[in-house]
């Protein structure tokens, strides 16, 4: 993985050290939405925007569009990387959510509000979730929606057709399974000793599942403000 530079290269993209999150749990609700590549959690995420006030903040959506900026000097770099089918460094993807939350923290008017953040795609390894927890915000818990790699798949093909993403080709698909199963999975299993994960069957068609995510989110005390 190559290294870096250093902050005083790129100060909006790495962060220094803090001691302290930079919002408080108090103030600030964070859920991570983990699933395989096509487990459907950009819909279940839309929903929960609709009925629930929450933010949604895609990290794939955020690298993305990093990549398309013009003078982004990681550009390549995450091209590269998504087209392999592999992490993007741990330290601009959370850099990137942060600034993402900032800017909508500060676009909303009234600063009593307890902001809710879906953040979609995150953490896709250790290193970004113990990073994050520290130095951005400890997450509510993590979504997580389990779904059949043969499912996934067909999912994928199928969106390819019209998504007109590069990573949506049976070679990349495939890469990707693989990333996600030894790298993400370990995250999920990290919160789900500590109490932390809440896991949705992803086989079922969109209103099934998202009849249980409702169900659990009331279990752990949010309401929607539809």
């Amino acid at each position: 993985m190559p290294a870096l530079p250093p902050p005083a290269d790129n100060p909006k993209l790495s962060a220094p050290d803090k001691n302290t999150p930079t919002f408080s749990p108090d103030h600030i609700s964070v859920i991570y939405v983990l699933g395989g590549p096509g487990a459907g959690k950009g819909t279940q995420c839309a929903h929960l925007v609709r009925d629930y006030g929450f933010k949604h903040l895609s990290a794939g959506d955020l690298l993305r569009a990093e990549q398309d900026r013009p003078d982004s000097q990681f550009g390549n770099m995450i091209k590269e990387y998504i087209a392999d089918g592999k992490i993007v460094p741990m330290e601009v993807t959370v850099q990137l959510l942060e600034n993402a939350m900032t800017e909508e923290i500060n676009s909303q008017k009234e600063q009593s509000t307890v902001r809710r953040f879906l953040i979609d795609g995150f953490p896709r390894q250790m290193d970004q979730a113990l990073k994050f927890e520290e130095s951005v915000c400890p997450s509510q818990f993590t979504l997580f929606f389990d779904c059949p790699e043969d499912l996934m798949q067909e999912r994928l093909i199928n969106r390819g057709k019209t998504s007109g993403r590069a990573d949506d080709n049976a070679e990349s698909i495939k890469k990707r399974f693989r990333t996600f199963v030894e790298t993400s999975m370990p995250v999920v299993d990290h919160f789900e000793k500590q109490g932390k994960v809440v896991k949705i069957s992803a086989a079922k068609s969109p209103e099934e599942i998202y009849a249980e995510v409702k169900k659990r989110m009331g279990e752990w005390g949010f309401e929607m403000t539809k």
